[in-house]
């Protein structure tokens, strides 16, 4: 099973519980992404790997018109319910890769995309796809699960990539088609690459139950007992980014996600 054969399966079996995820539906995330991207009435917004719709949505009656696209048939019919239960009639579905976006250049005022792009396989090609179709003005409005990450040479560095590495073998634990959760810097120089400039950043952390986080994704048995020895047994750096508390049976964590915001020139 390829990665795209990956995300369609876990996703299209999950795609139900993403519409009242309160993480994905009401996140801080959410709305900060929105506040930072500024949407205009005349604007036309593109949302890529949409899920359950929740940012297309939430971008819908503040513009023109909105494309939600996402990879998986079963996630778009979910958004789709959601916007007609919203009585939302500007909104278009497609399904499509994210690093293949097939509209012509200069075609959005606005790309979005929110808690998805730690499942693709080329996020640079995503942010360089997302660039192009993009006007001059137009902003790239990205949030994101972040791990800890440093272009920093030496012992400091090291220590901070391990620790990504570390979180990123969680995640992939807990959700197959998990590719991989970039660091700020990452996603920093990404943006710089594809030409975007004025770049706005904030970093967010939220608490997770992790029966809920596990249960998301439908994990069970030994699996359930390695994710949580992962975080009991979390090497310092690790443990400092993750920050997992243990009361009784119960343990909660962490998540960090990071909002960047770009125009391009």
């Amino acid at each position: 099973m390829d990665a795209i054969d990956r995300i369609q399966e876990q996703f299209g079996r999950n795609a139900g519980k993403y519409a009242t995820s309160q993480v994905h539906a009401q996140g801080e995330s959410l709305g900060r992404l929105v506040e930072l991207a500024q949407p205009q009435p005349y604007w036309r917004a593109l949302d890529v790997a949409t899920g359950a719709g929740h940012t297309a949505l939430a971008f819908a009656p503040l513009v023109e018109q909105v494309w939600a696209t996402d990879l998986t048939a079963a996630m778009l019919a979910v958004a789709g319910k959601l916007a007609g239960e919203r009585h939302l009639t500007n909104v278009r579905m497609a399904q499509l890769e994210a690093a293949h976006l097939p509209f012509a250049d200069a075609s959005f005022d606005v790309v979005t995309c929110r808690i998805a792009p730690h499942h693709f396989e080329d996020v640079a090609g995503f942010v360089r796809e997302s660039a192009r179709v993009l006007r001059a003005g137009g902003k790239l409005a990205v949030a994101d699960n972040i791990a800890p990450g440093s272009r920093l040479r030496g012992k400091k560095g090291k220590r901070e990539r391990d620790a990504g590495s570390y979180v990123n073998a969680i995640e992939k634990l807990r959700d197959p088609s998990h590719n991989r959760c970039l660091s700020l810097d990452e996603w920093l120089a990404l943006f710089q690459q594809a030409g975007l400039t004025s770049i706005q950043y904030e970093t967010l952390s939220k608490r997770l139950d992790f029966d809920d986080w596990a249960a998301r994704m439908g994990v069970a048995g030994a699996d359930l007992t390695r994710l949580r020895v992962l975080f009991a047994q979390a090497p310092p750096a690790a443990a400092e980014f993750l920050q997992p508390r243990f009361t009784g049976n119960r343990l909660d964590f962490l998540l960090w996600e990071a909002v960047v915001v770009g125009i391009k020139s």
